[in-house]
């Protein structure tokens, strides 16, 4: 990883058995949550449903979890974090985030950008995102022969990565049919303008992907695209088309 200089995570023999699988478990406005396993050490990337939904979405196995990461205080990524950690469960988010949800526990894991920690199997880097929160991150989570990268709700991405084998990346909307909409009254221009600055469209999704080494990725899951500002079938050929990976599309309500 790098920004005006390089920063890789070096392999490590603590990341154990190394990635299984990646469920998502929603992936929509309306709520966004995935499930990251090794076999071992289980991690659920953001919790922006119900404790209920969550328990049934992982068949009834959330006190499996090593942790839980949380991006933003928007409810759509945390609503169930202060449920979670009345469950036993650790959750990891900036103390801007905690802040803003007005969370204390002693579950409650504050982590800093930049600042390399260990979650069960798991070492995991946070960094800075671009979104309208308090302190928003990103992740980087790497386990034996994996590089897992879990970046949503940014306008754009100020680092590179190197050895990624894995990307989870917003791609919410494409300026085209944002412009369709406004034209045809189904969309208010004021929204136009918040998603520009804070979530990230094809465009920018295809100029971060060019930017970044993809000699080693092996999947390119698209997240949290937009109801009614998205093309899931046209983005996913689109990326295709210019990275040669495969490439799929987080449903939304996947695993509920």
């Amino acid at each position: 990883m790098s920004r005006n200089s390089k920063k890789t995570i070096p392999a490590s023999s603590r990341w154990g058995r190394g990635f299984k699988v990646i469920r998502p478990l929603a992936s929509s406005s309306a709520g966004n949550a995935y499930l990251v396993t090794d076999g071992r050490s289980p991690l659920l990337l953001d919790c922006g449903l119900s404790y209920r939904e969550l328990q049934r979405a992982t068949g009834y196995k959330l006190t499996g979890l090593a942790g839980c990461l949380i991006t933003h205080e928007h409810q759509d990524h945390a609503k169930a974090a202060a449920d979670l950690m009345r469950a036993g469960i650790n959750c990891y988010m900036s103390a801007g985030t905690a802040e803003a949800l007005e969370l204390t526990s002693h579950r409650l894991r504050v982590v800093k950008a930049l600042e390399q920690l260990t979650i069960g199997d798991w070492t995991v880097l946070p960094f800075e995102a671009i979104h309208d929160a308090k302190e928003p991150l990103g992740f980087l989570i790497a386990g034996e022969g994996e590089k897992v990268l879990y970046l949503t709700d940014t306008a754009y991405c100020p680092y590179r990565f190197t050895g990624l084998t894995r990307i989870m990346i917003e791609c919410n909307y494409s300026r085209e049919i944002l412009d369709r909409n406004i034209e045809a009254g189904n969309l208010h221009p004021g929204l136009r303008r918040r998603l520009l600055r804070s979530h990230m469209g094809l465009d920018r999704v295809l100029d971060f992907l060019a930017a970044n080494d993809l000699s080693r990725v092996r999947e390119i899951m698209l997240l949290h695209l937009s109801d009614g500002n998205s093309d899931a079938a046209g983005f996913k050929k689109a990326i295709q088309a210019a990275t040669g990976r495969m490439v799929t599309v987080a449903e939304k309500g996947e695993g509920v």
